[in-house]
């Protein structure tokens, strides 16, 4: 025993099943990740009912392996935590279902995990001397967002989207394009070989004293440049994807300095979510700490996308302040980290 509480993790919000076993120090014990790409593809997106059916199939087996592959029994675990929102709703439902059947079952402590919050604290996990306060830029596929994350549990929103998410303008995009799924990975892959100065994309809301971020006029403006060639060529798509996502880096930037300037007692500019896998983002932001003095700070790839690791540490963070839930904790498709923000015109109440 290393005297570091061990945590079983459970996600199942989108369209991963994920499981891992991680350490109050840090260590990975054990962790799987089944994805659904295959069973989404021909649909070109995530579908629901789809997705939390695979959830069910996988999900029980998948930790039986983890906690075999960990060397550990459900009684040498110390809390359960589960993925409680926000996401889709049936399976968010799964996950932490399961996650109250095991906590109840071997009498243990039940940590119900924002995924946001998931991805926020994600960075600690791999990174021991990042210190509270940092600036976080969490990008995926259903959020936008600039927040100063003061400590676990305490977050205040900066800025957030008025509409699509980055990452949801990345996967529309792929569509409209025809590059496939999933569609962040799908439009960098063509942008490499593409000419970003062909198409003139806008950059929606650049320079403006707001702080949020607005991409479903530029998703608009692909698909208008898309309509007035005589035909999409591989090329053609391969420089709209190219203007898209340069158009996308600038806005983030703008966006994320424009935050800093709210938030000076930053110790760190940092990135996760799904998108923070994008290569030409991460190169961006790295520029921009340097330029400001600030440590830049990206998770691995792997902990970019949704997994089970990220969970089981923000419960380890949430456990060790004693924040524990009852089994009567409930699943939510919407659930923001700073639910005392002033709402903002047209971002619904999933920012």
């Amino acid at each position: 025993m290393t005297g570091f509480p061990l945590i079983l993790g459970i996600e199942s919000s989108c369209d991963e099943t994920a499981v891992a076993l991680v350490r109050g120090d840090r260590t990975i014990v054990a962790q799987a990740v089944a994805s659904q790409d295959a069973a989404h593809r021909p649909f070109g997106g995530v579908v629901p009912e789809i997705a939390a059916r695979a959830h069910v199939e996988v999900l029980t087996p998948m930790i039986e392996r983890v906690l075999a592959d960990g060397g550990v029994t459900l009684g040498e675990v110390d809390a359960i935590a589960a993925t409680a929102g926000p996401g889709l709703i049936g399976g968010v439902m799964v996950g932490l279902v399961t996650g109250k059947a095991l906590a109840f079952a071997a009498n243990k402590p039940l940590l119900a995990i924002n995924h946001l919050e998931g991805h926020a604290l994600s960075p600690r996990l791999v990174d021991p001397e990042l210190a509270f306060p940092y600036l976080l830029l969490l990008v995926s596929g259903g959020h936008c967002q600039l927040l100063a994350v003061d400590g676990v549990a305490r977050y205040r929103r900066l800025a957030t989207t008025i509409d699509d998410a980055a990452g949801e303008a990345f996967d529309k995009v792929a569509k409209l394009l025809g590059l496939g799924f999933p569609g962040g990975p799908a439009v960098e892959a063509a942008a490499r070989s593409g000419d970003a100065a062909r198409f003139k994309l806008p950059r929606p809301l650049l320079g403006s004293p707001e702080p949020h971020f607005s991409f479903a006029g530029l998703k608009s403006a692909v698909l208008r440049a898309r309509d007035a060639l005589p035909a999409l060529t591989a090329t053609d798509a391969a420089d709209l994807a190219a203007g898209f996502q340069a158009a996308v880096v600038d806005c983030l930037l703008d966006r994320t300095v424009r935050a800093m300037a709210r938030m000076p007692e930053a110790t760190a500019l940092v990135v996760a979510g799904g998108v923070a896998a994008n290569g030409a983002i991460r190169s961006a932001l790295t520029g921009l700490a340097t330029s400001r003095g600030l440590p830049f700070i990206a998770p691995p790839l792997w902990l970019c996308t949704d997994n089970a690791a990220m969970i089981a540490w923000a419960g380890a963070e949430r456990l060790a302040l004693g924040l524990v839930d009852g089994l009567d904790a409930v699943a939510r498709p919407r659930w923001p980290l700073d639910p005392a923000a002033e709402p903002v015109r047209g971002a619904g109440v999933k920012a």
